[in-house]
This record gives C-alpha cells, sequence and structure tokens, in this order.
C-alpha cells in the first residue's frame, strides 16, 4: 500500500471520498525533504515545479531562490507579492511563476536593485546563485544536445534549456557549448569539447568541479567516460553526459562561484576553518 494512502484515508487507500482526492493533490503538488535531492540543500517543505525545459532534479523553483537563497522573502506569500510586480526576468523574460524551475547557467535579473545572478553548482554540487555583472548577464552558455535536420532540410541545434537553434556554424557539434545572446537569442561564439577544454561537471559524485580535459575514452556499449585534472592537479573520472564546457585551457568564458570547483578533502576543510 502506498504510503500517501494511508496518510489521506481511514480505511487504508480504499474508497477515497471527494475531500480525500483534494488532500491527495495538494500532497502531491509539494516536495518534501524525504523526496527532494541533495543538490537543492532546503529543510523544510517546498513547491514542487512546473513542467520546464530543465529536469525536475535539475532545477531550482523561483520561489526557492527569491525566499531561501537570496532571502527577499520571508514566505511563500511574500514571493507571489514580488513576482506579481513584475520584478523578476529570468533570461531576459518576465516570469510571474512562483514555481518557474531555474535550471544550470539560466541568469536571473532584478532590475529594481540592479542585480543580477547566475544559477550554478559549487564544488560540492549543490546548486549556488552566483552573483554576477550586467554584462555577463547579458548572454549564457548552453551545451549542444543534439545536432539534426529539422523541417525542410534546416540544420538546427538542441540546447540543454530546449532551445532550439537555426542554421548554427557547421563546426558546432554535439557536446559543444555555445554562447547564447539572450537578447537576440542567436549563437555569437562557442566552445569545442576537446582535449584541453575547460568544463565543470554537473552531475554524478563529482559534480561541481571544475578542471580541464585530459582525454575521452569511448567504450562500445557502454558509457563514454571524460578524464579531468582541475586546477589543484587532481584528476578524476566522469561520464560524457556530466561534462558542461565552459571555457579554453584556464581561460573560462564565465564567472565561477566561490571555490572554483576544487573540492576539498575533510581534512583540508578542517585546516581552512581554523585558519579562518
Amino acid at each position: 500500500m502506498a504510503p500517501w494512502k494511508s496518510i489521506f484515508s481511514k480505511k487504508g487507500g480504499e474508497d477515497m471520498d471527494v475531500v480525500d482526492e483534494i488532500r491527495l493533490k495538494a500532497f502531491h503538488s509539494h516536495g518534501g525533504v524525504f523526496i527532494a535531492n541533495e543538490y537543492r540543500a532546503i529543510d523544510r517543505l517546498y513547491r514542487s515545479e512546473e513542467g520546464c525545459p530543465h529536469k525536475s532534479r535539475e532545477c531550482l523553483p523561483l520561489c526557492l531562490i527569491l525566499r531561501n537563497r537570496l532571502k527577499y522573502a520571508l514566505n511563500y506569500k511574500e514571493v507571489t507579492t514580488i513576482l506579481q510586480q513584475r520584478l523578476v526576468k529570468v533570461d531576459g523574460k518576465i516570469r510571474m511563476e512562483k514555481c518557474y524551475p531555474c535550471g544550470i547557467m539560466d541568469v536571473v535579473d532584478i532590475e529594481k536593485t540592479d542585480e543580477h545572478f547566475r544559477l550554478m553548482y559549487d564544488q560540492k554540487g549543490r546548486f549556488v546563485v552566483h552573483r554576477i555583472t550586467g554584462i555577463e548577464a547579458q548572454y549564457k552558455l548552453c551545451k549542444v544536445i543534439k545536432k539534426k535536420l529539422g523541417d525542410k532540410g534546416v540544420p538546427c541545434v538542441q540546447l540543454h534549456d530546449s532551445r532550439t537553434i537555426r542554421y548554427p556554424d557547421p563546426m558546432i557539434k554535439e557536446g559543444d557549448s555555445v554562447m547564447v545572446d539572450i537578447a537576440s537569442n542567436k549563437i555569437t561564439d562557442f566552445v569545442k569539447f576537446d582535449a584541453g577544454a575547460l568544463c565543470m561537471v554537473t552531475g554524478g559524485r563529482n559534480a561541481g568541479r571544475v578542471g580541464i580535459v585530459n582525454r575521452r575514452e569511448k567504450h562500445k556499449g557502454s558509457f563514454e567516460v571524460v578524464h579531468l585534472t582541475d586546477a589543484a592537479g587532481q584528476n578524476f573520472a566522469t561520464r560524457f553526459s556530466n561534462v558542461f564546457a565552459i571555457g579554453t585551457g584556464n581561460k573560462p568564458m564565465v564567472s565561477l562561484p566561490k571555490g572554483k570547483g576544487i573540492k576539498l578533502t575533510i581534512l583540508e576543510e578542517q585546516r581552512k576553518q581554523e585558519d579562518n
């Protein structure tokens, strides 16, 4: 018997009345600590995100950004008041949906306070709302998920945030990253996913780490593995699907959050806290 049936029905999930059905819908519209993933780092019930271009476990609802991270609101009602004033933009578009999901590399603008933020991962793989400048807020990086021919043979690329851009540069391939101008929705630059590319890991045990690609191993019938080296000289490996190219060499195309993607051991963290 499902746990929610025992909660909302006195008969153990059988012959639920209208009131129980209403409560059940409310139960499914919220997410709790017991089903929240570790990337969100929340400590209580939250509103679940709406349908979006990002995966459910790879996004953060807008209400959590304003209330839990930026501390602009004390409760859910205040978040509603802020959004109804049309003060918040996500990727250049005004968003009034309280549960609008923001994913990796999305830009959140608050024009009234002239503040700009980019959603990224810290070195431990948790979501961080990284403050950026107004110039950097004009563009975002997107990973190329698929390259295909559209209607009437028009070449186009599908990006990780569900954008589809027609007539891309012929040099752009699957796995590369492109710089998209938010205002015009056009590609202004791109990064090839080759040896020497600077990448951020977006999934797995190494999520949030940043390193330079050493080599790429292809295994027939299995996952492709990418080997990287971070700025501290530590080597690690992850799947190809978890790697997001953000620059070349030691020059990222976007500013990195605190920690610069270098994962510390427990002893190194203790020494750092003692020094501070």
